[in-house]
């Protein structure tokens, strides 16, 4: 076996893993049929799909010559950093840490801050294009998911309510 490839070889493989991960989890849920799904239909089928893009990777990147061997670089510490980071602050802002004692911080506040930690993640930061983000982001969310769809999550800090 000759790898020609390690960036599309570790991709592959990592495309199989997860889409393995969420296949195998799909089966705790009721996968029912194609006329009537199940909860873990959904999971079943995405997870099945991402498997066999990852095998067809990790395939080409057995068969298929590249110039320098795509050799993987050094690992990027900082931006898996802060894009971890970002997405723990936001699921705080909106479930709220009972453990110790934060009230949730609501939606736009928790897009506010997710952006803005997000945006360290990159070579440059500039504070007004994120803010611009930001505000973006916010309406747009706020709309799609409290207005249209509906659902049931705080929009402003529980500390703005009776």
């Amino acid at each position: 076996m000759n790898i020609k490839s390690q960036k599309d070889f570790f991709s592959g493989l990592m495309f199989i893993a997860v889409g393995g991960a969420f296949a195998f989890g799909a089966g705790n849920y009721t996968i029912g049929t194609g006329a009537r799904m199940g909860p873990g239909y959904f999971p079943l089928v995405l997870g099945v799909l991402l498997a066999i893009i990852g095998i067809a990777v990790t395939f080409t990147s057995m068969v298929v010559e590249t110039e320098d061997g795509d050799k993987i670089g050094k690992f990027a510490w900082k931006p898996l950093f802060f894009i971890i980071s970002a997405n723990l602050v936001f699921g705080a802002c909106i479930g709220g840490l009972p453990v110790i004692g934060l009230k949730p911080l609501g939606l736009i506040v928790g897009i506010y801050l997710l952006t803005y930690i997000a945006s360290h993640a990159g070579d440059e930061h500039k504070f007004k294009e994120v803010a611009i983000l930001a505000t973006i982001l916010a309406l747009l969310s706020y709309v799609a998911f409290i207005v249209l769809l509906k659902l049931q999550f705080p929009v402003w800090p529980a500390y703005f309510t009776a």
